[in-house]
């Protein structure tokens, strides 16, 4: 059965490497859900969060493929663990005299933020899970949004509480 995976991948912060990850995937047949890519303290690598789906046969040899990429230095599966994620989308909304104050009230019940304005329009920042932002433009959706632009997944795994 297909489950949604997210892969934490340490690669080397260099011309080219993210191309040949992404061949990697194109070259298999497998399909990237969302990709998010920066660089990391260490200006020399990037942490590159991954989405993708698959049965664990099919995942197991995303990341086996991955590993021996010359540009990763490794490789961690953080849905099969407790982890914490986040998307950021913005999201242009109409935003007429008669639906302002229920986009604003939206935006106080999801805790948004209203970064622009314009006479017609709002726009929105929504953080959190993608759970949260599926709600978040379900709701718009009915008011009139404009335009959406998405991060895709960052995500990392949790330490262990101690007591």
């Amino acid at each position: 059965m297909k489950h949604k995976h997210t892969l934490s991948v340490l690669v080397e912060n260099t011309p080219g490497a993210l191309s040949r990850i992404t061949g990697l995937f194109s070259g298999r047949g497998f399909n990237i859900e969302s990709l998010c890519v920066a660089a990391t303290l260490d200006p020399t690598l990037s942490h590159l969060t991954l989405v993708t789906s698959g049965d664990d046969f099919i995942i197991e040899q995303i990341i086996k493929q991955l590993n021996r990429l010359v540009d990763v230095y490794k490789v961690v599966d953080v849905s099969e663990g407790v982890y914490v994620e986040r998307e950021m989308a913005l999201v242009k909304v109409k935003a007429e005299d008669e639906t302002r104050a229920e986009v604003l009230r939206m935006c106080d019940i999801f805790r948004c933020k209203v970064v622009d304005v314009s006479p017609k329009t709002y726009t929105i920042e929504v953080t959190g899970p993608e759970s949260k932002l599926k709600a978040v433009v379900e709701l718009l959706k009915p008011i009139g949004i404009k335009e959406i632009a998405r991060t895709g997944t960052i995500a990392m795994v949790r330490e262990k509480k101690s007591v």
